[in-house]
């Protein structure tokens, strides 16, 4: 999985600057330590990893329980935040972040794994539910409104009932995966200027359906 990595390395970063304090929250989810670093509940750090290499920055600041980056995208002042208060209790982040710079939760862009799509798919919302995903549960609740816009990654549903949810999540990424979600992340990385513009309908348009093959390349696109 460490190759994943190797990819990263191509990405041309971009230099943005930050002045003032954070408007908007951009948040990754997974759980920290090594032991967990490439495992499908770690999409959502991954894909913060991607980004942030993307604009030049490097999220190593530790605050508000989380490791973060500040960035002005699109003339937006963004923080950028991996929680490393573990999954289940993402929303304590959150909500200090939150809390303390006044953001409300439309500025709040959540970016988490998501066992319900197959690997190479990504969908974007407004809201709504948790879909059983227990960090955005912890933000839900901490937050007390589910309004925040998210991304969620596709990683793929368990191979069968009797498989352990936390298994599954906490399982490594699988090689033949790997190209298909560092696509994804690509996409993801187009979507968050477009959500911290208000431009959700357009982001949807243009992500929700993409598919990609093993290869990290275009497949059939679904609506």
């Amino acid at each position: 999985m460490a190759d994943i990595f190797e990819l990263f390395k191509k990405i041309a970063p971009k230099t943005d600057t930050e002045a003032g304090a954070p408007e908007y929250l951009v948040v990754g989810l997974g759980n920290p330590g090594k032991e967990y670093a490439f495992t499908r509940h770690n999409a959502g750090f991954l894909a913060m990893d991607f980004f942030a290499e993307k604009h030049g920055v490097e999220l190593k600041q530790l605050k508000f329980k989380a490791l973060t980056a500040p960035l002005t995208v699109n003339g937006h002042r963004v923080l950028l935040m991996k929680p490393q208060t573990y999954m289940n209790a993402s929303g304590e982040a959150v909500r200090e972040a939150a809390d303390f710079y006044k953001i409300p939760p439309e500025r709040i862009v959540v970016i988490s794994d998501d066992v319900a799509q197959e690997p190479g798919r990504m969908r974007i919302r407004r809201s709504g539910s948790d879909g059983g995903q227990k960090g955005l549960r912890s933000i839900i609740e901490h937050l007390g409104s589910d309004a925040f816009p998210r991304i969620r990654i596709g990683v793929g549903a368990k191979p069968r009932p009797d498989y352990e949810m936390a298994d599954w999540v906490l399982g490594k990424i699988p090689e033949e995966d790997q190209k298909k979600l560092f696509a994804v992340f690509g996409c993801a990385a187009e979507a968050v200027p477009l959500l911290l513009d208000g431009r959700v309908d357009d982001a949807m348009s243009k992500f929700n359906g993409v598919k990609f093959d093993a290869d990290g390349k275009p497949a059939a696109a679904e609506k």
